[in-house]
């Protein structure tokens, strides 16, 4: 088993730099790593149920404290959604069900996208050796949010709806749809192959983010999306207006 993390940890370096396209093989390593693992990649909040639950397992060896938080994105600052027990006791090899609870004043119009920290902190700590210190690590899985509003459709595809555009030696895209589109920061600008970095790893709705290339022009844009669960499907070529 530690082999295997370390193989997958390994791989996930290498591919640091293609974002969210190295998810699948660092959700893997979370699974097989120590701490409080969630028995999901990403957490689905469904308006028309107003809450969903996941399961939390202590794979350490003794009893553990599970620190739950909620963490608003740069862009979304509204709390929307809270979780209930924030702090739970959890025995080695136990698990414990957490809820998240929507608590929006509005219905939904677009899905929304939030983060959560399921942190295990030990509670049986070895007692330090005389004239030795003795250092505590927790493991964090820090996981997206995604509130999807009662009534919307699910799409498997959302990325294949953005518009991108080129002008001016700026790479625009646009995401005029309700969904979450999540994809790697890098894209290729075709037939040049000329790379450009996106600020983030996720599109909101609404959203229209610019960045500076060198080409002037080009006739697609090379993108490696993800699915809703962050697993990397293959590069998908989108038309480019100029």
């Amino acid at each position: 088993m530690k082999d295997i993390k370390k193989i997958l940890l390994k791989q996930v370096r290498r591919l640091t730099h293609a974002g969210i396209g190295a998810c699948a093989l660092l959700w893997t390593a979370q699974a097989l790593a120590d701490g409080m693992v969630p028995d999901t990649s990403v957490v689905i909040v469904n308006e028309a149920n107003g809450e969903t639950a996941v399961s939390v397992t202590n794979t350490d060896a003794s009893l553990a404290l599970l620190h739950v938080t909620i963490e608003d994105i740069p862009e979304d600052a509204e709390s929307l959604v809270f979780v209930t027990p924030p702090l739970a006791r959890v025995e080695a090899s136990k698990t414990q069900l957490v809820r998240f609870i929507l608590q929006s004043e509005k219905p939904l119009l677009t899905q929304r996208l939030k983060r959560v920290i399921f942190e295990g902190i030990p509670q049986n700590k070895p007692a330090a050796e005389a004239g030795h210190a003795r250092v505590g690590v927790t493991v964090r899985q820090n996981l997206p949010i995604i509130l999807h509003p009662a009534g919307l459709a699910p799409n498997r595809t959302p990325w294949t709806d953005l518009k991108w555009s080129l002008q001016d030696g700026q790479l625009t895209v646009r995401n005029e749809t309700p969904y979450v589109v999540r994809l790697a920061q890098e894209v290729q600008l075709l037939p040049s192959g000329n790379a450009a970095m996106l600020p983030r790893t996720y599109v909101l709705p609404g959203d229209q983010i610019s960045v500076s290339v060198s080409a002037k022009a080009a006739a697609q844009v090379r993108i490696h999306p993800a699915t809703v669960y962050g697993f990397a499907v293959p590069a998908y070529d989108a038309p480019l207006a100029l």
